[in-house]
């Protein structure tokens, strides 16, 4: 009885204390060193996976390891990859490989919160969409954002891309459930999704991405700077729309950012690569 006891107030005690480590996103987020977040969020990640170890069915620790291993992933090792690609293709596409695991295990922390809500989720997830409500969102958001971003790095790893239909029935459903979630984050994932989608005509793709940007930027009342540079990278690229291109990374940087402090953070990284994409510009577009 007295190890039972124990055992039980231990369990308590985590829980707790995963419940303060899960609700604490907010103290990144309002940041305004990027640099300082970089270096903290990894100890933050690996104490919430060991809180998880010791409670695995702790729903708020599984959506803020989704949350946190896919925003660090795509803010410090992405945007790395990426600007590394000119100097080193070997260390850029490690970079890429590693942003590839941690947007998985994002996902996987995402699936099994979800296969904890409904069982079953992971053998038939687009039967279970159906169950979900609107409390499930954030859920479906950072599961599909990493999944996307995971199928995006796997071009050469097609059982990941497979699941592209998978991917897109979660975010779908979350733009049903509640499209104002994160200020129209959705709609703004939704942008480079519809210029990826498997057999879009290019200007049918492109009619919907318009509507998910000017949804996007309603919804965020022109707030938020990643609605415009990722219209203007997934599509004025594409259209060679030099003149938009460069409008809307202008736009992006006029942010203010302490506008909504919330976002400072997110705001911080979007401005970082508008001006990693306008230095870019003479190589994107033909003359």
């Amino acid at each position: 009885m007295i190890v039972l006891c124990g055992c039980s107030v231990r369990r308590m005690a985590v829980n707790q204390v995963g419940n303060a480590l899960a609700g604490g996103g907010g103290v990144f987020a309002t940041d305004d060193d990027p640099e300082l977040v970089r270096q903290a969020v990894p100890f933050g990640l690996k104490l919430q996976e060991s809180l998880l170890a010791e409670s695995p069915r702790h729903r708020g620790l599984l959506l803020s390891l989704a949350s946190g291993f896919t925003q660090y992933a795509y803010a410090f090792v992405q945007q790395d990859a990426d600007e590394m690609e000119e100097k080193d293709v070997a260390a850029a596409k490690a970079l890429r490989d590693r942003a590839r695991r941690l947007f998985l295990r994002a996902r996987d922390y995402g699936l099994h919160g979800l296969e904890l809500e409904y069982p079953g989720f992971r053998k038939n997830p687009v039967a279970a969409l159906k169950l979900t409500t609107v409390r499930d969102v954030p859920v479906l958001y950072w599961t599909a954002a990493a999944w996307g971003a995971a199928i995006a790095d796997s071009k050469d790893r097609p059982e990941i891309v497979a699941d592209a239909g998978k991917m897109a029935a979660l975010m779908e459903r979350a733009l049903e459930l509640d499209e104002t979630f994160e200020r129209g984050a959705i709609h703004s994932f939704l942008i480079n999704y519809e210029m990826a989608r498997p057999g879009a005509k290019p200007a049918e793709a492109q009619a919907r991405a318009r509507q998910h940007f000017d949804r996007a930027v309603a919804i965020s009342a022109g707030q938020l700077a990643g609605p415009f540079v990722t219209y203007a990278e997934a599509v004025c690229v594409q259209q060679q729309n030099r003149a938009e291109f460069t409008k809307l990374l202008q736009q992006a940087l006029a942010v203010n950012v302490d506008a909504v402090p919330e976002a400072r953070l997110a705001n911080l990284v979007m401005q970082r690569r508008a001006r990693w994409l306008l230095a870019k510009t003479d190589e994107l577009f033909a003359e």
